[in-house]
């Protein structure tokens, strides 16, 4: 790969750490991302390889950020519609030097103070990894020329769940870690139901698919990092919520 470095990042906190963030704004442009004209035919025999091993996989259209600042305590970025078989082998890449990946964790606490997540089902890109209910920004979130965060979380949740998600959930406060390029924003939604029924209404959704993207619901207590299978970005945020009383 003979892309430059892209130098657009300012002064980020720490990876890895959980920091609050006052606004975030995306722009998405017309064109093409670097890294995907760059490495277009990498990432189309990479797509071969991967389909082969999991037919299941879609090459859908996703947000693909070529730069993100973090500056006065707000994200702003600028991105790119790629082919989601371009993410892959981006992601694929050990020390990526172009592009970012930003990506929206709805966090659902109950009222007994858990954290509820998801498993995801085997024929998905993450097989078995934990996570907050979430999926990458698409082409269905961009509204005049910007990604909508909340939009995106709040569908995601309702598509892998069948929870309703509300502004009524939420005092609206954001939140990021980030980690080789890849940076999560954290959004908090405290439910008046406990874990136990959280997990049962998540289950029933389950039932009434036919092909589930996710293959279980989790309910997270405590900050032990072994307790499931997690997705980096999960740890900063259990980490931070189990330091104290949220």
């Amino acid at each position: 790969m003979n892309l430059a470095p892209d130098r657009s990042e300012l002064l980020w906190p720490p990876e890895k750490t959980l920091f609050q963030v006052r606004q975030v704004t995306l722009a998405v442009e017309p064109g093409d991302h670097p890294f995907h004209l760059a490495e277009r035919e990498a990432a189309a025999l990479n797509w071969r390889e991967e389909v082969s091993r999991n037919p299941a996989l879609f090459d859908g259209k996703i947000v693909f950020q070529r730069r993100l600042n973090f500056q006065d305590g707000a994200i702003s970025g600028t991105g790119h519609i790629v082919p989601y078989s371009t993410f892959l082998w981006w992601r694929s890449q050990p020390a990526p030097t172009s592009g970012f990946h930003l990506f929206g964790f709805p966090v659902i606490v109950s009222s007994d103070g858990a954290i509820i997540a998801v498993r995801m089902s085997e024929h998905t890109a993450n097989p078995g990894q934990v996570y907050c209910a979430a999926g990458s920004l698409d082409d269905g979130d961009v509204v005049e020329g910007h990604c909508d965060l909340l939009g995106n979380m709040l569908r995601e949740v309702r598509e892998e769940t069948g929870l309703e998600l509300s502004t009524d959930d939420t005092d609206g406060q954001l939140f990021a870690s980030h980690l080789r390029r890849r940076v999560t924003v954290y959004q908090f939604f405290r439910r008046g139901e406990s874990a136990a029924e959280l997990v049962t209404r998540i289950e029933e959704h389950m039932r009434s698919e036919e092909r589930p993207e996710i293959a279980g619901a989790v309910a997270i207590r405590s900050s032990d990092p072994t307790a499931h299978r997690y997705a980096a970005a999960m740890l900063p945020l259990i980490d931070w919520f189990f330091a104290g009383d949220r």
